[in-house]
C-alpha cells in the first residue's frame, strides 16, 4: 500500500471513530435521540475531530509502521487522545462554563480503545499471517541479551524468513522462566541437547555478540552434540554499520572456535610508522602478503608497492585494493623475483620505501623436503638479497615473516627460515635499517594448510586424513597473522623476533572434527584416518627454545626477542657452496646450520 493511500485509510478510520465515540459516550449518559441534537455536542464533536487529526500530526500517528507497533507508538496514542480531549473541555467551559467530565471520560476510553486497537490489530494481522507459515524451521535462540532480542524482532516480523523462534537459552540466573518477546527462557547452556529434544528444535542460532571464542567453542560443543544446524548472529558493528542485517546469519567457522581472541593493535604507534609512507610488501599476492596489504591500506600509506613472483594474484589484490581505496594513495603492482637481485635493488632504488614487509618465501614442509635448494633459493637468497636493497637505499624498517618451524628445526622449512632470521640479524649489526623477525604457527585458510585440504576430504565425501592422532599444532587467523607482523614493525627496535601468544596448542584431529561437524556432517558419515608423519614433520611446533626465557609481553599477546652472536661465516660458506651442494648434502648442512644457536627472549627497553 503506498503512502498517500496508508494516510487517507487512517485519516478515515480515525475520523469514524471520534465522531461516534463522543455521540456513544453521550447517548450511554443519556439515552434519548434529542442529545444529538445538542449545540455543545455538536460544537464538541468538530473540536475533537480537527484536534485530533492535529495532533495525530504532532505526534505523527500517520507516518509511524504499525505492523511494528510497541510501547512507544500506544504512548503516542494516549497523548494524541488527551490533547484532543482537553481541547474539547476547554471549548465546552468557554460555552457552557461546564465541562461534561463524565461524557468525555468515556469518549477518552472509547478513542483508546478503538485508535490503539485498530493499529495493534494491524500487526497482531500480520504476524498472524506471517507464522501461518508452518514450514518454518523451529529455531532456538541462544542468549537472551540485547543481540537475542533483536534477532527474534527481526525473524518475528519478517515474513520471509525461514526461521520461526521457539525459546531462549541463557546462562543468566535472573533469566530463567521468564517470557521476552513471547519467548521463555528454558534452561541454560548446559540444557541445549534437552531442550532440542523437548521443543523439537531444527536450528540453533547463538546471538551473544559479546561472546569470547573460548565461551563460543564451549557453547558450539554443546550445540554439536545435537547435530542441529548451528549458526551465529552477525557482529553488532557490522549491522550498526551497514555491511549485513540482523538476519544474515552466518555458519560458525574454525577461526572463532580457536579457543581465543585476537590480539588488538596499538593504532597510534602503527599509524606514525605507515601513515603517508612508502611500504613495500614482498609476496604481496600470497594469503599473508596480501592481508597484510588490506592491513597497512586502513592506515593511508602514500604509496603501498604489491611485489610478486604470480601476475594472477598480484592482478587480484591490486584490483581489490583499488575498488576499495580509489585514489587516496597510490598502488603500484610490480612483478618481480626476491632471487633476482639486480630487479629487487632496481625496484628498490625507484620506489625507496620507507618499510618492507619480506612475506615471500616457499613454505611447504613435504614439498621442500624434496627441493632443499629451492628453499635455500628463495627463503634465504630472496631474503639476503631483500634485506641488502633494504641497507643500500636506506629502508627504516624491514620485517622478515618466519615461522615457529624455526625453533629446533627438524625440516629444511624450518632450517631455511632460521638461516633467514640470522641474515637480518646479521644485517641489523651493520645497516641503519631496523631489521626484525615476526615468528608464528600455522594460518588457519591459508595456501597450503590443512583447513583447505580438509574441506575439499570432506566435500568428496571422506575421509579426512590426519598425519597422528596426537600430533599438535599452533593456529592462528590470517588477520590475525598479518596485524602482528604490522604491530611488528611499528615496535622494531631492530634485531628482534617478535612471537604471538597463541594460547594452547590444537590437536589436528580436533579441528577435523570440528570442520566435519561445522560442514553439517557427523564423524562417522566422513570418517579420519591417520595416514603418519610426513618427511621433516614434528610431532609437536614449539614457539620458544627451551634455552629461551619468559618475560612479560612487550605488548599484549606479543613476545620480544634479541638474538646473541650467531656465526654468520657458516651463512656465508653456505651462499658460497650453495652450487656445489646438493640433494641430502645441502639438507644436511642447512639442518646441522640451523641448530646451531636460537634467539632467547630477553627484557628490552619500553617503547
Amino acid at each position: 500500500m503506498t503512502y498517500q493511500k496508508r494516510m487517507s485509510l487512517l485519516i478515515l478510520l480515525d475520523s469514524i471513530i471520534v465522531l461516534t465515540s463522543i455521540y456513544v459516550s453521550y447517548f450511554l449518559l443519556h439515552p434519548s435521540l434529542s442529545v444529538f441534537k445538542t449545540p455543545t455536542l455538536i460544537i464538541s464533536s468538530i473540536v475533537i475531530l480537527f484536534s485530533h487529526h492535529l495532533y495525530a500530526w504532532v505526534y505523527r500517528l500517520y507516518k509511524k509502521a504499525w505492523e511494528y507497533a510497541s510501547i512507544p507508538e500506544l504512548l503516542a496514542i494516549v497523548k494524541a487522545i488527551s490533547f484532543s480531549i482537553m481541547s474539547a473541555a476547554i471549548i465546552q467551559l468557554i460555552i457552557d462554563a461546564d465541562i461534561y467530565i463524565r461524557a468525555l471520560a468515556i469518549t477518552w476510553m472509547l478513542h483508546v480503545l478503538l485508535i490503539g486497537g485498530s493499529r495493534f490489530a494491524w500487526r497482531i494481522l500480520r504476524d498472524r499471517i506471517i507464522h501461518m507459515n508452518h514450514n518454518k524451521k523451529r529455531t532456538l535462540i541462544i542468549g537472551a541479551g540485547s543481540g537475542g532480542l533483536m534477532v527474534v524482532r527481526q525473524l518475528i516480523h519478517n515474513k520471509e524468513a525461514e526461521l520461526k523462534p521457539i525459546a531462549f537459552i541463557d546462562d543468566d540466573p535472573n533469566k530463567q522462566r521468564l517470557e521476552y518477546l513471547g519467548l521463555s527462557v528454558v534452561g541454560t547452556t548446559k540444557w541445549i541437547r534437552q531442550v532440542v529434544e523437548q521443543y523439537k528444535i531444527e536450528h540453533i542460532i547463538i546471538a551473544i555478540p559479546s561472546l569470547n571464542k573460548k565461551e563460543l567453542n564451549r557453547i558450539f560443543q554443546e550445540c554439536s552434540t545435537t547435530k542441529i544446524k548451528t549458526q551465529i548472529m552477525p557482529m553488532i558493528e557490522d549491522i550498526v554499520t551497514g555491511k549485513v542485517s540482523v538476519n544474515q546469519f552466518r555458519d560458525v567457522q574454525v577461526e572463532d572456535l580457536l579457543g581465543r581472541d585476537p590480539v588488538e593493535l596499538d593504532l597510534k604507534s602503527i599509524s606514525k610508522s605507515i601513515t603517508d609512507k612508502t611500504i613495500l610488501v614482498t609476496g604481496a599476492g600470497g594469503s599473508i602478503g596480501s592481508e597484510i596489504c588490506r592491513q597497512v591500506c586502513r592506515f593511508n600509506p602514500k604509496k603501498i608497492v604489491l611485489l610478486g613472483h604470480g601476475e594472477n594474484s598480484i592482478y587480484e589484490i591490486d584490483l581489490e585494493l583499488r575498488n576499495q581505496y580509489k585514489d587516496k594513495f597510490q598502488i603500484i603492482p610490480v612483478i618481480a623475483d626476491v632471487q633476482d637481485r639486480a630487479r629487487i635493488f632496481e625496484v628498490m632504488e625507484v620506489h625507496k620505501p620507507n618499510m618492507v614487509y619480506h612475506a615471500a618465501a616457499h613454505k611447504h614442509v613435504p614439498l621442500m623436503e624434496y627441493n632443499p635448494k629451492e628453499a635455500v633459493k628463495n627463503n634465504v637468497i630472496g631474503t639476503k638479497n631483500m634485506a641488502e636493497a633494504a641497507d643500500t637505499f636506506g629502508v627504516v624498517t624491514f620485517v622478515l615473516i618466519s615461522s615457529d618451524k624455526a625453533v629446533n628445526p627438524t625440516n629444511v622449512m624450518g632450517s631455511t627460515k632460521r638461516i633467514a632470521e640470522m641474515v637480518i640479524q646479521k644485517m641489523d649489526q651493520v645497516s641503519k635499517t631496523k631489521f626484525v623477525a615476526v615468528r608464528f604457527g600455522n594460518v588457519l585458510g591459508s595456501r597450503g594448510s590443512v583447513i583447505p585440504l580438509f574441506k575439499k576430504q570432506i566435500q568428496e565425501g571422506g575421509p579426512v586424513t590426519v598425519t597422528h592422532p596426537e600430533m599438535t599444532r599452533y593456529f592462528m587467523t590470517i588477520p590475525e597473522a598479518s596485524r602482528l607482523v604490522v604491530q611488528a614493525g611499528a615496535l622494531a627496535l631492530g634485531g628482534e623476533i617478535f612471537v604471538l601468544d597463541m594460547g594452547e596448542p590444537v590437536k589436528i584431529v580436533d579441528l577435523a572434527k570440528n570442520l566435519i561437524t561445522l560442514s553439517g556432517y557427523s564423524i562417522e558419515e566422513i570418517g579420519i584416518t591417520f595416514s603418519g608423519i610426513r618427511p621433516g614433520e614434528k610431532m609437536f611446533e614449539e614457539l620458544l627454545n627451551e634455552n629461551e626465557i619468559h618475560p612479560k609481553p612487550v605488548f599484549p599477546k606479543i613476545f620480544i626477542g634479541k638474538a646473541v652472536e650467531t656465526n654468520f661465516e657458516q651463512v656465508t660458506r653456505l651462499l658460497d657452496s650453495y652450487d656445489s651442494l646438493k640433494g641430502q648434502e645441502l639438507k644436511e648442512y642447512v639442518l646441522s646450520l640451523a641448530n646451531r644457536k636460537e634467539a632467547p627472549i630477553v627484557q628490552v627497553a619500553s617503547h
